[in-house]
Parts: C-alpha cells; sequence; structure tokens
C-alpha cells in the first residue's frame, strides 16, 4: 500500500519560512522521482519542484528557484520542502507525488502515479 503523507504547513508572514516533509511508503524508493506541486484557489495545480531519488538532482519551477530546496533523508524515505522568502502568492495546498522514473525528466510533471493528502500553507503580507 502506497502512502505519502504530506506535512509541515502553516500560517507565516510574508518573508517566513515552512518545512513541508513527505515520508513515503510502499514504493521502491530509489526507483522513483518524487515531486512537490500546489493548488492555489481558483488555480490550477502546478509543479513546484521535483527530486530524482536515484541520484539526487533537483528541479525547480521559476517559482521556487533561489528560495525553496527540495531535498531527502534516504534513511526515512522523506523528502523535504524547505520553503524561504515566503510570499502571499505562495499561498496554496501544497502536496507530494511519486512517480516511477523509468525514461521521464524530472521537469515533468505530469502523469504522477501516487498522491499524498495536501498541506495548506498561508502566507499573509
Amino acid at each position: 500500500d502506497v502512502q505519502l503523507q504530506a506535512s509541515g504547513g502553516g500560517s507565516v508572514q510574508a518573508g517566513g519560512s515552512l518545512r513541508l516533509s513527505c515520508p513515503t511508503s510502499g514504493i521502491t524508493y530509489f526507483d522513483h522521482v518524487i515531486g512537490w506541486f500546489r493548488q492555489a484557489p481558483g488555480k490550477e495545480r502546478e509543479g513546484v519542484s521535483s527530486i530524482r531519488m536515484r541520484d539526487g538532482s533537483t528541479y525547480y519551477t521559476d517559482s521556487a528557484k533561489g528560495r525553496f530546496t527540495i531535498y531527502s533523508d534516504n534513511a526515512q524515505n522523506t523528502v523535504y520542502l524547505q520553503m524561504n522568502m515566503l510570499k502571499p502568492e505562495d499561498t496554496a495546498v501544497y502536496y507530494c507525488a511519486a512517480v516511477k522514473l523509468g525514461t521521464r525528466s524530472i521537469s515533468d510533471f505530469t502523469d504522477y502515479d501516487y498522491w499524498g493528502q495536501g498541506t495548506l500553507v498561508t502566507v499573509s503580507s
């Protein structure tokens, strides 16, 4: 039974930081890419960052570059998203998801197989 469980959301003021966690179970950890996504009110879900577990390669969308860091604790099969310099436009429900690595690029945020429940991040100005 595959499980991903995003947590760590909360309410912060602009400029603040949060760290989201995504412990995983039930997948062959190093055969997958773990991605972080978000969905703001009234908007479509978008990819934020991803990490290829096999070699730790990472990818960031423009909205995350320079402010967010994705990393993993492989001993705990957990992926984190450290979010710094948060802005009100970062307000969204954040999700982690997993997809089999195959030959896909880590910049490909389509067709992820497994999803966790979301965690709400609210950034006030």
